[in-house]
């Protein structure tokens, strides 16, 4: 913010609150303007949203001690008379000096430092001037689609239905669970934006961190628009998903949302993705994962096992004798596709099944193979044998 803006700019007249109002009477004041004038009620309406912007600024300097008093100090030095500000008055009169005078005078003088750092100061040196019908970028827009496992993995082209900027009309805007409200959000104040110091009378704004530029809090979102306060278009879009894409993934299409003005380019498609669970297949970053069973027998002696693949015939996989129970064997290129084209790896765990019944020559069988093998207690470094 520029001295200059402060000097012309009356913010308790903004904020409609004397000079000499308490803090609490100001937050009052701001907190009532703000919920008349917030853009999600006055939804198109850019006189609404100007005096928002009026009312956020306002609040920033008179809600900061320390600005406030600066600003205070500011008004009475040079806004009592001695300056006056083109635009904000006209001519100067009655000994009062116009300050591109007093600027044009340290240039001729020689002092040109001088009028240098006060025109850059107060705004009055050259600069280029805001054209309002300046080319304007066109909104983001987002949409949520639910995809299979297996087109995940491969890609797939889906139709995703859009979100419009309509007023949901189960919460009518307000994002929260029908019979319940949001809250003003205690970091902004219902303003929305925050301001940054950015060292003496400067600071920077920019939207709120916690209510994300909306000026309040949700906490019980509404179920229809998961808290948005937007409703849903019935526009499609025919949107092709990458190969590889992993559940909740948001990708970004460039130039597929709102319309920009005055020429302005097209703000862009986030689509979140949403994945349906595999009923045999896993995932793990670009690898694939899947437990298959093997027999006892198979487990110890060794065995070749085929093991099925997502999207392709099965695989032949040797296990070596003695493979124990959770051991994970790697099959390359026959997991998700990566970023680069290339593919991950499937990974099979190993998981040794124990017959629940046994026939008596098989249970005979076994009473063999153990006493054969003589087997030491396996449990015996648990107890410091």
């Amino acid at each position: 913010m520029s001295t200059k803006d402060w000097l012309e700019k009356d913010y308790y007249k903004v904020l409609g609150v004397s000079k000499d109002a308490r803090p609490e009477d100001i937050k009052k004041a701001f907190r009532k303007l703000a919920r008349e004038n917030h853009p999600d009620q006055n939804q198109g309406d850019k006189s609404a949203e100007k005096r928002f912007k009026e009312i956020s600024e306002a609040n920033t300097i008179l809600s900061d001690p320390a600005k406030r008093k600066e600003y205070d100090q500011q008004r009475s030095l040079f806004g009592g008379g001695g300056f006056r500000f083109p635009g904000a008055g006209g001519a100067t009169g009655g000994g009062s000096t116009n300050v591109n005078d007093l600027f044009r005078h340290a240039t001729a003088t020689g002092d040109s430092n001088l009028g240098d750092i006060f025109g850059n100061l107060f705004g009055t040196g050259p600069a280029p001037r805001r054209n309002t019908r300046s080319p304007r970028r066109g909104s983001d827009v987002e949409g949520e689609v639910t995809i299979d496992f297996t087109d995940a993995i491969s890609g797939a082209t889906v139709g995703v239905q859009m979100i419009s900027e309509q007023a949901c009309e189960a919460c009518r805007g307000t994002g929260a669970k029908a019979g319940t409200m949001p809250r003003v959000c205690p970091t902004c104040q219902g303003s929305g934006m925050q301001a940054s110091q950015a060292g003496g009378v400067f600071s920077v704004t920019e939207p709120c961190k916690d209510c994300r530029g909306r000026g309040m809090i949700v906490d019980d979102p509404c179920e229809v628009c998961n808290g948005s306060g937007r409703g849903r278009s019935s526009r499609t879009m025919q949107v092709r998903i990458p190969a590889g894409v992993s559940d909740k993934q948001r990708i970004r299409i460039k130039g597929k949302g709102g319309p920009g003005e005055n020429g302005g380019a097209a703000g862009d498609l986030y689509v979140v993705v949403h994945v349906r669970p595999h009923k045999i297949f896993g995932r793990s970053g670009d690898n694939l994962t899947i437990n298959v069973p093997v027999t006892f027998a198979e487990a110890s002696l060794g065995a070749t096992i085929e093991v099925p693949t997502l999207n392709g015939a099965p695989v032949k996989l040797k296990l070596a004798a003695g493979t124990p129970n959770g051991r994970t064997l790697r099959v390359r290129g026959k997991g998700s596709t990566k970023a680069d084209g290339t593919k991950g790896d499937l990974l099979v765990t190993v998981e040794v099944e124990v017959p629940d019944h046994l026939s008596d020559e098989a249970r005979k069988a076994l009473d063999d193979y153990a006493k054969a093998v003589g087997e030491s207690n396996p449990r015996a470094g648990l107890f410091g044998g």
